[in-house]
């Protein structure tokens, strides 16, 4: 399986990073090992000093399509999650500037946390309109809705299998909001979906 990854699909997050506004999804890729283990802690690497949490609305594909038209995406998945993009802001921010690629910064080992459960789409409701939210500590560090999405996920999946064959089990970050923030050893990372509790992490 693969995960891919939206960026900059957010307004207020691109504001906050003073990035430009994308004309068309930013996309990339973090592979299987980047995942988080279950049960296990969230190690901050030795390479960075600056890991940001970035929670995101996943989409767990459930079938194999390609140039899938917008109108016929919905067909494609049935489970809705929810999970971090670990970023290694400094590393990034280097990346960026010398024009390379943002791998070495957001698929390392342990970088993208999966919620350990799925919800069924039948009973969320309207997806454009999913209320989410990170806490840290118990305080709330990010709270949002995918109607502020700037490519909603039908939108996403239709564009994304433009370029990349979509297979079973492959799952879609849909992008974060703002509220993004800096990682620190101790802290625990708790997200919502609708309200319902669906990951809880410790960073080590």
């Amino acid at each position: 399986m693969k995960i891919i990854c939206v960026g900059r699909n957010y307004t207020d997050h691109i504001a906050e990073l003073e990035n430009e506004k994308p004309e068309e999804p930013v996309l990339f890729q973090k592979p299987d090992t980047s995942i988080l283990l279950k049960k296990q802690p969230f190690f901050i690497p030795d390479f960075s000093n600056d890991v940001h949490y970035e929670v995101e609305v996943l989409v767990k594909i459930k079938k194999i399509g390609k140039h899938i038209q917008e109108k016929f995406a919905h067909k494609y998945y049935d489970e809705i999650g929810l999970g971090i993009d670990f970023t290694a802001r400094d590393l990034q921010q280097k990346l960026k500037e010398k024009g390379l690629p943002w791998e070495k910064a957001k698929a390392f080992d342990g970088a993208a946390v999966v919620s350990p459960k799925w919800l069924d789409k039948k009973d969320l409701g309207d997806l454009n309109d999913l209320k989410f939210r990170l806490e840290k500590n118990d305080e709330i560090v990010q709270n949002s809705t995918t109607a502020h999405m700037l490519w909603k996920i039908d939108e996403l999946i239709a564009y994304i299998s433009t370029y990349f064959t979509l297979k079973i089990g492959d799952i879609i970050f849909t992008g974060t909001p703002a509220g993004v923030g800096k990682v620190s050893p101790d802290e625990r990372l708790t997200g919502y979906l609708e309200d319902k509790k669906m990951f809880s992490i410790k960073v080590k």
